[in-house]
């Protein structure tokens, strides 16, 4: 049975990201396995130290995993690592460069069986866009490719702060019957081992289906 899975808006390892005290308790462990691959061109290594902050905070660990470029993902000690953690958590950063990093590569294949076999996943901002397919190009706002880990849904990440012209425009673009969420930051979208969503966090989550607000009951 596949782990619980959080979808954050962003902003991650805050005060108001309540909800990573029960994804840390989840995993049944206390080590996070942070990939600040996202993160790569922005300083990675503060992306893994805010996270260490956070979770000591929380009675957990940090390791970070420095999967920045394509040859770090094909590296199979690194896969072994994604494969045996409890607790994979993506962070921030571009999500055009985390989906060319991990695309079809063995630290990818590591993180799916890794959740299949019931560790917690986390993706915050570039992070949940990613695992999406399709996935909004927050460039523009229109779609491409993403992972796919859950398919047939969309994320729009930082909703709050989206400018109004180009949120409307992604969910016109959005094909017939795809859902498009909206989460804001500090806030997460969780899907539990038993395939059932809910929301936790400081601020809302919208869901759009043919340009109309529907509930979570949609989401695969």
């Amino acid at each position: 049975m596949a782990g619980v899975l959080a979808l954050v808006g962003g902003n991650e390892w805050q005060e108001k990201c309540t909800f990573d005290r029960d994804l840390l308790e989840a995993s049944g462990g206390n080590e996070v396995v942070v990939l600040p691959t996202a993160a790569a061109y922005e300083h990675p290594e503060r992306s893994v130290e805010h996270a260490r902050g956070w979770f000591e905070g929380l009675g957990g660990t940090v390791r970070g995993l420095d999967v920045l470029r394509r040859q770090d993902a094909e590296d199979e000690a690194n896969a072994a690592a994604i494969r045996g953690a409890r607790f994979i958590y993506l962070s921030g950063g571009s999500p055009m460069h985390l989906r060319s990093v991990l695309k079809d590569s063995p630290v990818w294949e590591a993180l799916v069986e890794a959740w299949d076999d019931g560790a917690v996943l986390a993706g915050s901002s570039a992070g949940a866009m990613v695992l999406c397919d399709p996935m909004v190009d927050p460039r523009g706002g229109a779609f491409t490719l993403g992972l796919g880990l859950v398919e047939q849904v969309a994320l729009i990440a930082h909703h709050e702060e989206w400018d109004e012209d180009q949120a409307r425009r992604t969910i016109e673009l959005a094909p017939a019957g795809l859902p498009v969420v909206g989460i804001d930051t500090q806030t997460a979208l969780i899907r539990s081992t038993e395939g059932s969503w809910r929301t936790e966090g400081a601020g809302r989550v919208v869901v759009f289906v043919d340009g109309r607000e529907a509930d979570l009951g949609v989401l695969p």
